[in-house]
């Protein structure tokens, strides 16, 4: 699909990956509205590329119709959806203190799992009503999970749970959607330089780039925006986990 004049949704679009492919999908030509729980995270990117923020929660159902109104109010029906909200605490099963807290478990399920699965259903809603593109394509999902959700670590059990979740939500969506022409794909980024990962020491963070096989350094989330507007322009592109990690097999 052509993305120039476009509609699109970046959820956790005011930092992180979700920041790179706002401005990535903007600068494509694209209507963006950037949906994330930081009000002003989301206001400073939007106000840099004209798009429109939408303090949105994914894990709520209103909140979450909320925004998607408000983003079809303002740029039309968006076409495009991509799902980068996220987090990632690290918590062993049976730690120093005991067992895992079953409140933190089930909050990173519902941020990265629920809520790819909440917006996506209802963003999937306005997309199926839609007239087919040229390309005989209605829309297209993007949804984020993580190279953790096959080869998670110690610490991970949450977070590569949850991104298992979405790896097999890829699927029996993406056929669910087919004979509409709502296509959806699923992108597993290894290591990048997010807030997240900005957090860790220098050194840590040199030490984690060091382990990737070329480049041997922390991922760009410009790299993942590139990926994110490759597969908004090949059609042929759907149902697939696609890997962005220089080669890096994390062991156990």
């Amino acid at each position: 699909m052509d993305i120039n004049g476009l509609s699109a949704i970046v959820t956790g679009g005011g930092s992180g990956l979700g920041e790179a492919t706002a401005r990535a999908l903007a600068a494509a030509g694209a209507k963006v509205a950037l949906f994330d729980v930081v009000a002003d995270a989301a206001n400073r990117v939007a106000a840099d590329i004209g798009g429109v923020a939408c303090i949105c929660d994914v894990t709520d159902d209103a909140s979450t119709q909320a925004a998607i109104a408000k983003a079809r109010e303002a740029n039309g029906v968006a076409r495009i959806v991509v799902q980068c909200a996220g987090i990632a605490p690290p918590a062993k099963i049976v730690g120093r203190k005991g067992p895992h807290a079953l409140d933190l478990y089930s909050k990173v399920i519902a941020v990265n799992l629920i809520g790819i699965f909440n917006v996506m259903r209802l963003a999937a809603v306005d997309i199926l009503e839609q007239e087919p593109l040229a390309t005989g394509e209605r829309g297209v999902i993007i949804n984020t999970a993580s190279i953790a959700g096959q080869e998670g670590q110690v610490g991970q059990a949450a977070y590569a749970s949850s991104k298992a979740g979405v790896m097999g939500l890829t699927l029996p969506s993406a056929r669910e959607f087919a004979p509409s022409g709502l296509r959806v794909v699923c992108i597993a980024p290894g290591i990048f330089k997010t807030p997240m990962m900005a957090g860790l020491p220098e050194a840590t963070q040199t030490s984690l780039g060091a382990a990737v096989p070329f480049p041997s350094r922390l991922g760009d989330p410009a790299e993942y925006a590139k990926l994110v507007l490759h597969i908004c322009g090949n059609p042929y592109l759907n149902g697939e986990i696609i890997r962005i990690d220089g080669g890096l097999r994390m062991n156990g």
